[in-house]
């Protein structure tokens, strides 16, 4: 059919209403695709999963250009057989996972059934971290590990005999999704490493200080048992450092408690001679909350990120036109009346620093109100869709592109820290926040 007569044929429905009574709400999400869990869902609801996920992220991921790179069609074709040849849902979400991983995006991920968590989600009761290459404990959550020598500063050196690199590499690095470099790193060797079967256990090679070199066996517990034993985090910290200096780790936007008790302190933080804001364990949230916070160090209006998405036209790609994409102007958010901070302020971030807690950084980077300290920000935000698939799990999908206001961008770079400090092997083991120590020092008279 002829553009003009589309067009006339559009108005004449719309002016009528008919528009609207022939084109109902779509439901994206129907049951169809959406089977509860079975051990192995069957061939036919497996390639429907790989053919939905592949769908969506064709027509919604929002870096095309990493879906030419890497061919997205043939990739879904390469993984067919794949998926065809599974005989459990276990192994059918294994190879979605690493599907999905090869966009590298750290808001493009699958997650399995809640029935596989055992099976896929098994950690054990220690924490580490990569530390200058090397992966070091940063806490042990069970005493029963403390009394067989296991404690904060050792080195992890292999995992049942293999060199914990290669091991990485093998076992973990094909299931993680992650934006740039240090997500990838803070992933494989911090969040997801040692993940497995809980009851399952590693010999792990540590190796301390002084060069002594023993194993142990470090079993896998559940998700439930691990978040029983460690010390809760909350999303807000205060406290006054010497020189009165306040302190504030804001640990997560996940909700509003953050800003609520933010508020609740500001008088006690006005106090200050100086503040350090600490979003070094902040994975993000909802980014309003950390512009509330914001709001309250200046007295100007400041600009949030800027965005785009992809804006797909059926009738455009038929008639053979570039697909267009629909981006907005940053907002303006307005300062807190009653509530400013005028004193010098300092923003810690980490590899940890994520999604929503990059858009605080970027809009406290862009406001110029103070230093960026620490290490690059693990480089991904961005308003993830989330769908459905057979057997009771689901994936999420990066839909949004986001940049500094201005264009510069940081997904896939991470924000950069104007003073850059990094956290050695040796400050670990010795108990210092060598990250904290440089930024209170810029704090003191030259």
């Amino acid at each position: 059919m002829a553009k003009s007569h589309v067009a006339a044929l559009v108005l004449a429905l719309a002016a009528s209403g008919a528009l609207a009574q022939q084109q109902p709400a779509m439901q994206w999400e129907t049951s169809a695709l959406a089977g509860s869990y079975k051990e192995n869902i069957s061939e036919d609801e497996k390639i429907a999963g790989l053919s939905k996920l592949w769908s969506e992220v064709k027509y919604n991921f929002v870096d095309t250009a990493t879906l030419e790179k890497l061919d997205w069609d043939k990739l879904y074709l390469d993984t067919l057989p794949r998926v065809r040849a599974t005989r459990s849902t276990e192994d059918y979400y294994r190879i979605l996972t690493e599907m999905v991983g090869k966009l590298k995006d750290g808001h493009t991920n699958v997650y399995p059934p809640q029935e596989l968590s055992d099976r896929m989600g098994g950690m054990p009761l220690l924490k580490t971290m990569p530390v200058e290459g090397r992966v070091i404990v940063t806490e042990v959550l069970d005493p029963g590990l403390r009394a067989k020598g296991i404690m904060p500063g050792l080195e992890v050196i292999e995992v049942d005999g293999v060199e914990v690199r290669t091991y990485a590499a093998r076992e973990l690095a094909p299931y993680v999704s992650a934006s740039t470099p240090q997500d990838q790193e803070l992933a494989m060797f911090g969040s997801q490493f040692l993940r497995g079967a809980v009851g399952s256990a590693s010999r792990l090679t540590f190796r301390s200080a002084a060069g002594k070199q023993f194993d142990q066996v470090v079993p896998r517990v559940s998700r439930e048992a691990r978040k029983a034993a460690a010390t809760g985090t909350p999303s807000f910290e205060f406290s006054m450092l010497p020189g009165d200096v306040a302190y504030v780790s804001l640990n997560s936007f996940d909700d509003n408690s953050a800003a609520e008790a933010w508020m609740a302190a500001f008088d006690e933080i006005a106090k200050s001679s100086a503040l350090v804001i600490d979003v070094r364990r902040n994975g993000g949230g909802n980014s309003d909350v950390g512009y509330k916070i914001l709001a309250t160090l200046d007295d100007k209006a400041f600009l949030t990120s800027r965005w785009a998405t992809r804006d797909y036209k059926p009738t455009w790609r038929a008639w053979g036109k570039e697909q267009p994409m629909y981006a907005e102007a940053p907002d303006a958010v307005q300062p807190d009346p009653t509530h400013q901070y005028k004193k010098n302020v300092l923003v810690l971030t980490s590899a940890a620093t994520f999604s929503a807690a990059e858009d605080f950084a970027v809009a406290f980077d862009g406001m110029q109100r103070g230093t960026l300290v620490g290490e690059a920000t693990g480089g991904s935000t961005g308003q993830p869709l989330f769908i459905k698939l057979p057997g009771g799990g689901q994936a999420r999908i990066c839909t949004k592109q986001d940049t500094y206001p201005d264009g510069r961008p940081f997904v896939g770079i991470g924000v950069q820290p104007q003073h850059l400090v990094k956290q050695t092997v040796e400050g670990v083991r010795a108990g210092r926040d060598e990250v904290l120590e440089a930024a209170l020092a810029t704090l003191q008279p030259k």
